[in-house]
């Protein structure tokens, strides 16, 4: 009733690809240090000078070179610059516990704290707005 398959399935792994592999631990050591360049590159332009020389050396432990640096300036109000560190880090945060590097864990955790603090500081602080005004 049926022929049988004559040719090799388009779903078969190709065991014997020409292509490099590479493996997990090296695609969470890529992912890794691409979420810290993307945080040291918004360190870098809040001008927060000591963290981005602390997030540029785990950039550079990862990829074996140091991270080109320049603050590429967006003109983005610091608040949302803050925010974007945040969910940054909290990106690096979840990559570095998965491939249990404690010391990215431990500065992605850290700038996550600071860069609440200065959220909370930015919303505690007097804008000169009145509420509910139009």
């Amino acid at each position: 009733m049926y022929e049988p398959i004559r040719s090799p399935s388009v779903h078969t792994p190709a065991d014997d690809a020409d292509f490099p592999h590479r493996s997990r631990e090296e695609e969470l050591d890529i992912q890794l240090a691409g979420h810290l360049a993307a945080l040291l590159a918004v360190t870098d332009e809040l001008g927060l000078d000591t963290a981005g020389d602390r997030i540029a050396e785990q950039v550079a432990r990862l990829r074996g070179a140091p991270p080109a640096r320049h603050a590429g300036l967006t003109a983005a109000a610091p608040a949302d610059l803050h925010r974007r560190a945040h969910a940054l880090a909290g990106r690096a945060l979840l990559v570095a516990a998965s491939r249990a590097d404690t010391t990215a864990a431990i500065l992605s955790a850290e700038r996550m704290d600071a860069h609440t603090a200065a959220l909370a500081a930015a919303d505690a602080a007097p804008s000169g707005q009145l509420v509910g005004a139009h």
